[in-house]
């Protein structure tokens, strides 16, 4: 049976490098790179949805037929005049990222502002998933408003993914920051957070502290990524281990935890198997890491899907 997946989040106005010291424009965000490889990697009968807010503005315009390209729908996107979409620029250094912002004015940050919109496309929904991004660009009663609508979701049996994504710049502070991903923790059915923002944010001396710390919350399974070192799966109180796929060339590790996550969850919901799933998933990344950029070519997924 066909499953339909909405993921909510913000959907940026990405500036990357190119040759001869240009700029390349595209977009991406995470949530949106994960539903473009949800989208890649699900059957052509699943639907994949995008909820976010963008402006009326060409930008805009352009944004919503880029998404709608990839396959990945926009019925639920709202149009929020005198808004526009935010935008980044990446910098890289030895395969390494670095970000510049510009989303003050971002019509992504009121996307929570409309709870009935928000709740159509929830019920709508089979799977559902957020990010850590997505709760920091909101005001606070929004969050609430995100939180109530996916418990709510999850109430409802649907399964909900969450990815803690910490990005402290979008904070006003630490507390706020821990407090609230871990609100968004507790809301899920399955968490997939970094082990290296675990450590650094939250203090995790090891991979099984975090694994405790999310437990604690209520959280039932888990994908901790750990980067070359691997992938620890806590699913049915059984403990896992993944190694990681080496990347032939690291261009640029834009999009790769993204990337993961979308292959896992496709994966997972086409087989069940959360072992074959990150399996499957560190392949995908370690051939995102070698192109430029957050979305893979097309062309590439053929191969993967084969391999």
């Amino acid at each position: 049976m066909s499953q339909r997946a909405l993921l909510i989040g913000e959907c940026m106005v990405e500036l990357r490098q190119a040759e001869g010291g240009l700029l390349r424009k595209g977009f991406a965000g995470d949530t949106f790179n994960t539903a473009y490889y949800m989208r890649a990697f699900l059957p052509a009968a699943w639907p994949v949805d995008y909820f976010t807010a963008v402006g009326t503005d060409t930008i805009s315009d352009e944004l919503l037929a880029f998404i709608e390209s990839t396959g990945v729908g926009t019925g639920f996107v709202r149009r929020v005049p005198e808004r526009t979409p935010g935008l980044y620029m990446i910098h890289l250094k030895d395969g390494e990222r670095s970000f510049s912002y510009w989303r003050s004015v971002s019509a992504a940050r009121l996307l929570a502002d409309d709870p009935a919109a928000l709740r159509m496309a929830i019920d709508a929904s089979d799977v559902i998933l957020f990010s850590g991004i997505t709760l920091a660009i909101l005001s606070p009663g929004a969050v609430e408003t995100l939180l109530s609508e996916i418990r709510r979701g999850r109430a409802a049996g649907k399964m909900v993914a969450f990815d803690p994504n910490i990005r402290p710049r979008l904070w006003d502070d630490a507390d706020t920051m821990r407090r609230t991903i871990s609100a968004g923790a507790a809301a899920a059915t399955i968490v997939m957070p970094s082990f290296e923002d675990e450590a650094t944010h939250f203090g995790d001396a090891s991979i099984d502290a975090t694994i405790a710390r999310y437990g604690s919350l209520g959280v039932e399974n888990l994908v901790v990524k750990d980067g070359a070192e691997g992938i620890t799966l806590r699913f049915g109180g059984e403990t896992v281990f993944v190694p990681s796929v080496a990347a032939r060339n690291v261009l640029d590790t834009t999009g790769a935890g993204d990337s993961f996550n979308g292959a896992f969850l496709a994966k997972y919901l086409i087989s069940g198997d959360h072992c074959l799933s990150a399996e499957f998933a560190a392949r995908v990344a370690a051939t995102v890491i070698g192109h430029h950029g957050a979305l893979l070519p097309p062309a590439e997924f053929q191969a993967l899907m084969r391999g």
